[in-house]
């Protein structure tokens, strides 16, 4: 009888963590949403021309870095899935949601810019943990990074 009460227990535990991470996600993806919204006439561009450059008063570098955790249901569909092969669609919000808000970070740090040019995104995922005891804690990190440039008002 005790068996199945730590059966239920366990299988309860996962469906909360299931539950609570699919509503944290939600409400991170609504506030991207919202804020691309913001900066949606600021464009970010991956080439370098800018229409008018002789008017292009001041320019300087910026960032935008996002880290997120992957919760422990997600890692745990990511194995099984591992085991057969195929697309980790889990995997690939986490990603989703970290570029986009890199991105978001980096337009807030160029209030007032006309243009964001030769923007790059990097990637890295950030592992930590005893592989002895197969315990980790696993991240990823999205950078942007870009050219804010300011035209001669």
């Amino acid at each position: 009888m005790a068996d199945f009460a730590d059966l239920i227990i366990f299988f309860g535990l996962v469906a909360l963590g299931y539950f609570a991470g699919s509503r944290a996600e939600r409400r991170h993806y609504r506030s991207i949403r919202e804020r691309e919204k913001k900066f949606l006439t600021l464009p970010a561009v991956t080439f370098g021309k800018f229409q008018g450059r002789e008017s292009v008063a001041e320019s300087r570098l910026v960032t935008g870095s996002a880290v997120i955790s992957v919760d422990y249901f997600k890692r745990l569909l990511a194995g099984l899935r591992g085991l057969v092969g195929g697309r980790i669609k889990s995997y690939e919000s986490l990603l989703d949601r970290a570029r986009r808000e890199a991105i978001l970070r980096m337009k807030e740090q160029a209030p007032g810019a006309d243009a964001i040019v030769n923007l790059r995104l990097e990637t890295t995922s950030i592992s930590k943990g005893s592989r002895s005891r197969n315990q980790s804690v696993s991240t990823v990190e999205a950078l942007a990074y870009g050219t804010a440039l300011y035209r001669r008002k």
